[in-house]
């Protein structure tokens, strides 16, 4: 580990992040790197990193403090170093393992598309998890808001994000056009147009099974119901359809004890209302209509059901397997309404990196919006937690935007080290605040009698709220 980065010498009062045998030690005064962010990013860094500060000192009465380093990337970092992304910014969340960032602007005229995928397929980052639940006294356009409480872990390496193009009319698309019409599609009748533009889209066992993988480790250590695999398998099947066998995969093989799948439940359940049941009238009753199935599709069926009922029947049967951990799984579009229309029956949603991409968007327009919501890019050794919106270049310096997602964001940090106290401490701050009705105008303009308060000036009421509540507490 190096003593500076980009010029800088790490504080001297602080402590790095370690990793011992697999796992981060977390001392009483970490370093925590972070990026400041463009456009709006340096109004509610400003107004985030005093929240977080005031949580830990009072939740901990000093016993705790974070030493803050500043890393530079985006605007800031090619204004100091003529490099969108520098090395050094890198190594230092490499080194540090845990970081947390602003908004960055995605440079124009090529080079990187994206800082944040950047950052995320070099640190190998390779789940995106998206909280999404409600605060109460948010405005929101629909009726029940408070039903939606789901975890969104979204593949972040992979998929279209991959970035394997190729340009209509280039030479290059038309020799990959050539290949496929006159090799892999000969004697077929599809073909692809020659004034295509063409997108290779890869999902892979590994990629899909660590992140279904912690999606489920999720579920077992925080008491989740469920694991919803989202895909668009009915039409993408040895991409999106392999997400979804290959998430299953990893549950049965790897969770047993924890989880039962959505249809070996459906088996159980008929066993333990009719334990007479032969396999056959079992099968009839889980796939309607049975008997105009080809034969092979019978046998195959049968043998699903015996295998269910030989293997798991002692350990999962008798009711059991209501207190397990369900796994199933949804089709992408018919997902998007049921978050709508049935939010309560979900609870973690496992996806690929475009799905996720969408559906945690469309989950937040219900609680709040993007102002409000959290975001993390996790790998199996660094952590970088982050604002899920834009630069919004027009309001910067301007001290009005919302800094929720920002604040949130360093939520789910405190509750990556272990810091759940002061956590809590801002959750419960935030709410208040919310309720007292002391928004920023995004929030301001959608509720009645509501005050608008500047980003700084939302900040100061929720550190106020966190003394309020130490008071009550001590009564």
């Amino acid at each position: 580990m190096a003593s500076s980065y980009n010029g800088s010498a790490l504080p001297g009062g602080g402590k790095p992040i370690i990793s011992s045998n697999g796992k981060l030690q977390i001392p009483d005064n970490p370093i925590i790197p972070y990026i400041e962010g463009d456009g709006t990013g340096r109004d509610i860094w400003a107004a985030s990193v005093r929240v977080f500060d005031s949580a830990v000192e009072r939740a901990y009465s000093g016993k705790r403090r974070i030493h803050w380093f500043e890393v530079f990337a985006g605007e800031k970092a090619f204004t100091k170093f003529k490099d969108w992304l520098p090395q050094q910014t890198v190594d230092a969340i490499r080194d540090l393992h845990v970081a947390i960032k602003g908004p960055l602007t995605t440079p124009v005229g090529g080079g990187i598309r994206s800082l944040n995928v950047a950052l995320r397929q070099i640190l190998e980052l390779y789940a995106c998890i998206r909280p999404v639940r409600y605060y109460q006294g948010v405005p929101s356009p629909v009726k029940h808001p408070e039903q939606l409480n789901v975890v969104i872990f979204r593949e972040n390496t992979e998929d279209v994000y991959a970035g394997i193009e190729w340009k209509e009319g280039t030479p290059e698309v038309k020799k990959v056009i050539d290949f496929l019409n006159n090799q892999m599609l000969a004697g077929t009748k599809k073909h692809i147009r020659e004034d295509s533009g063409i997108g290779i889209k890869p999902i892979s066992i590994t990629g899909t099974k660590r992140l279904v993988r912690m999606a489920i480790q999720h579920a077992i250590k925080n008491n989740r119901r469920s694991v919803t695999l989202v895909h668009k398998g009915n039409i993408q099947k040895f991409t999106e359809g392999a997400f979804r066998e290959w998430g299953y995969e990893v549950a049965r093989d790897e969770f047993r004890e924890h989880v039962v799948t959505e249809r070996e439940s459906w088996i159980l359940d008929n066993k333990d209302k009719n334990s007479n049941l032969t396999i056959e009238q079992n099968a009839a009753m889980i796939e309607p209509g049975l008997e105009f199935a080809p034969e092979g599709f019978r046998k195959e069926l049968y043998g699903e059901v015996k295998g269910v009922l030989d293997s798991i029947s002692a350990s999962h049967g008798n009711g059991a397997w209501k207190k397990k951990i369900m796994i199933n799984d949804r089709i992408a579009d018919s997902i998007f309404q049921q978050v709508i229309t049935r939010p309560a029956e979900y609870d973690i949603l496992a996806t690929p990196n475009l799905n996720g991409d969408y559906i945690s968007d469309a989950c937040a327009a219900q609680v709040g919006g993007l102002g409000i919501a959290p975001g993390a890019n996790v790998g199996d050794q660094h952590a970088v937690f982050e604002a899920t919106h834009g630069t919004a270049p027009k309001y910067a310096d301007k001290d009005v935007i919302n800094p929720g997602s920002v604040m949130l964001s360093g939520v789910m940090m405190l509750d990556y080290m272990g810091w759940s106290e002061a956590a809590r401490l801002i959750e419960t701050s935030m709410e208040a605040t919310i309720q007292r009705k002391l928004v920023t105008y995004d929030f301001e303009r959608l509720m009645p009698s509501a005050t608008k308060v500047k980003t700084s000036e939302f900040a100061t009421n929720i550190i106020d709220n966190m003394v309020d509540r130490r008071k009550k507490t001590a009564v």
